[in-house]
C-alpha cells in the first residue's frame, strides 16, 4: 500500500491549486490501495471541510507518507528528510533562485519527481496546468488591449466561480478588426486558441495574415515549423530544433508589422532565438501594442519580458525607446502581461484537470514503477540519476 499525503502549499505568494481534489481522492481511496493525508491548509482552492467530506484524514504530521504531492517549490525549512516528493521544482534549467532548495534536497537525502520532466515517448508532456494558463493569458491579453484602446471591457477572470462562468462574460463581446498572433502547439497554445473561438476570433492562414486587413478579428497560430528554420538547409526538424537550437533563426519578425496583441505560449530555453530583438520596438513598422507573454520567461523569447506580475496588477508598460518598466497603457510603451501562476485564476478548473492527468498516467506508474518515472526523477535519495548528471555543480556546489 502506498501513502500519500497532500502538502500544504509554502511559498509566498501562496498558491492556492492541489494536485488532488477532495472528489478525486475520494475515488482513489474507493477504487485503489493507496492511503491519502492531507496536511490542513487555509489557502487551497478546495477547502479543509470538502477533504473531510470526502473521506480523507487531515494531519499536520506527513511522516508516515511515502509520496508527498505538492505543486509549487517547497520551502527548504517545510521539506522531510529522506521522503519522495512530487512538485514544480523549476531547477532542471539550473535556476538559480531555486540552487539552495536543490542543495537542501540533496542534504536531506530527497527523492525528487519533477512534474515538468513527465513525458511521454515522444517528449510530449504528460501533465501540467497549460492548458488553464493558455487560457488565463489569452483572457487577460484581450483584457489588457481593452484597457490600453478603452474600445470595450472584460472583467477579471479570478472574480468569476469557474470556467464556465467565465465563458458567459463573453456573450455580447464584439471586439474590434484586430490581428492577433499566437506562437506555439501545446497545451498553453490549445488554451489561447480556446479562448480565440469562445470570442468569436477567426483563423486565418500566415499569407493571408500578412498580406490583408479584415474588418472581423482574427488571428493566425505558428507553430515551430512556421516560427523557425534552419539556417543553412532553411528546414525545420522539431528533434534537431531542441537539440541544436542555436541553428536556428526565428521567423517572427515581419508579423510584428501586422500584429496588434502577441500571444505567446512557444517553449523557450536557453539557446533558442527570441521572436524579436529589443530595438525592434522602436520602429515605425512595430505594430504590437499587448503582449500575453503566457510562458513567461524573462528576457526569453519576449526579450522585453522585464519579469513577473502578479495575479492583482498583471500588466506593465515597457518604454519603446528606453525599454525600462512603465506604468502600463501609455502612448509611449508595450504592454506586457507576464504572470507565473495565471492558473490561480482558475484554481478549481485547473485542479480537477491536473488530477485526472496524475490519476491517468502518473500514480500507477509509481506504484509498479515505470520508465516515465524514472526519467522524471532528479534526485533519488538526494543523488542525481544519471539523465539530470550535468547538474552536478548546481546540485552539488562542486
Amino acid at each position: 500500500m502506498i501513502v500519500i499525503g497532500l502538502i500544504r502549499e509554502g511559498k509566498i505568494p501562496a498558491d492556492n491549486r492541489v494536485a488532488l481534489t477532495p472528489a478525486q481522492c475520494r475515488w482513489i481511496l474507493k477504487n485503489t490501495d493507496f492511503k491519502i493525508f492531507v496536511q490542513p491548509s487555509p489557502t487551497r482552492s478546495f477547502d479543509d471541510r470538502e477533504y473531510e467530506r470526502a473521506g480523507v484524514v487531515l494531519q499536520d504530521d506527513l511522516t508516515n507518507c511515502d509520496l508527498l504531492l505538492g505543486i509549487k517549490e517547497v520551502p527548504v525549512d517545510m521539506l522531510i528528510a529522506g521522503k519522495t516528493y512530487m512538485f514544480f521544482s523549476h531547477t532542471k534549467k539550473m535556476q538559480p533562485y531555486n540552487q539552495h532548495l536543490m542543495q537542501t534536497m540533496v542534504e536531506k537525502k530527497i527523492t525528487l519527481i519533477d512534474y515538468e520532466c513527465l513525458e511521454h515517448a515522444d517528449g510530449q508532456r504528460i501533465i501540467g496546468f497549460g492548458f488553464f494558463a493558455g487560457v488565463v493569458g489569452a483572457h487577460n491579453g484581450i483584457m489588457a488591449y481593452g484597457e490600453r484602446t478603452q474600445q470595450y471591457r472584460l472583467g477579471r477572470v479570478y472574480q468569476q466561480k469557474d470556467y464556465i462562468e467565465l465563458i458567459h462574460t463573453y456573450f455580447g463581446l464584439k471586439l474590434p478588426p484586430i490581428k492577433v498572433a499566437v506562437t506555439g502547439s501545446g497545451r498553453v497554445a490549445h488554451g489561447i486558441l480556446e479562448i480565440m473561438n469562445l470570442m468569436d476570433i477567426q483563423e486565418v492562414e500566415p499569407e493571408e495574415y500578412l498580406h490583408k486587413d479584415f474588418s472581423y478579428p482574427v488571428y493566425v497560430q505558428l507553430k515551430g515549423a512556421t516560427l523557425y528554420r534552419h539556417k543553412e538547409s532553411h528546414s525545420y526538424s522539431r528533434s534537431d530544433f531542441h537539440a541544436n537550437p542555436k541553428q536556428y533563426e526565428c521567423l517572427f519578425k515581419p508579423y510584428c508589422a501586422h500584429t496588434d496583441i502577441l500571444m505567446n505560449g512557444v517553449y523557450w530555453d536557453s539557446g533558442i532565438p527570441a521572436l524579436f530583438d529589443t530595438e525592434d520596438v522602436c520602429s515605425a513598422d512595430f505594430r504590437i501594442k499587448t503582449i500575453a507573454d503566457i510562458t513567461d520567461d524573462a528576457h526569453g523569447s519576449v526579450p522585453i519580458n522585464l519579469g513577473d506580475c502578479t495575479i492583482d496588477n498583471p500588466v506593465y508598460g515597457v518604454d519603446k525607446i528606453t525599454l525600462q518598466k512603465t506604468a502600463p497603457y501609455l502612448p509611449s510603451g508595450i504592454d506586457v502581461m507576464a504572470v507565473g501562476n495565471l492558473p490561480n485564476e482558475l484554481p478549481r478548473d485547473a485542479s480537477r484537470f491536473f488530477g485526472e492527468q496524475l490519476i491517468k498516467h502518473v500514480l500507477a506508474d509509481f506504484e509498479k514503477g515505470s520508465v516515465i518515472i524514472d526519467k522524471a526523477t532528479i534526485l533519488k535519495q538526494g543523488k542525481l540519476t544519471p539523465v539530470f548528471g550535468y547538474l552536478s555543480a548546481y546540485a552539488y556546489g562542486n
